[in-house]
């Protein structure tokens, strides 16, 4: 497995892997599935604003195992160096690795790129996530009861929160 840069081949892959998520669990809180040619666009979109969408890929390349991206945290100024990460994988090739994989290098990204903070807003049930954030280092901040819904029930939101480096902001 390697982890490299996404191209708009990769979205029909990243698609099958977000429409999982949004159909059986609770990592994404959408209910609407979406197509190839809508993560071509979050793709260009991300990657247009300055932000990395990485695919781990298997040796052969044929699909994506998994993406992580990272994002604004809030769209104001005062935020600039704080951005929120989202690591998925797809359902065959969990516990490969694939997510560890991924998040080392999402998190590598974000310090080259000048980054303070990295946050993560997880579903208070979704233990593996939780553990696999933890086991890099973040650390909870926050816990908000029932903010969401989905599947006929109340979500919790747990953010957690890493901090990649120190410096002086400008």
């Amino acid at each position: 497995m390697r982890i490299r840069s996404a191209v708009p081949a990769d979205a029909p892959a990243i698609a099958e892997i977000y429409n999982d998520a949004v159909r059986h669990t609770t990592a994404i809180w959408n209910d609407v599935t979406v197509d190839a040619v809508n993560r071509e666009a979050w793709l260009a979109q991300r990657q247009a604003g300055g932000f990395p969408v990485l695919v781990a890929v298997a040796d052969d390349e044929r699909s994506a195992l998994g993406y992580a991206s990272y994002g604004p945290w809030r769209n104001f100024d005062g935020y600039r160096y704080t951005v929120e990460n989202s690591v998925y994988v797809h359902p065959d090739a969990r516990r490969l690795g694939v997510a560890r994989a991924l998040m080392a290098a999402l998190i590598q990204r974000a310090r080259d790129d000048g980054l303070h903070t990295m946050v993560a807003a997880i579903e208070a049930g979704n233990q593996a996530s939780i553990a696999l954030h933890q086991d890099f280092g973040f650390v909870e901040t926050a816990r908000m009861p029932e903010v969401g819904c989905k599947f006929g029930r109340w979500l919790d939101l747990v953010f957690l929160q890493l901090r990649l480096q120190d410096f002086e902001p400008r």
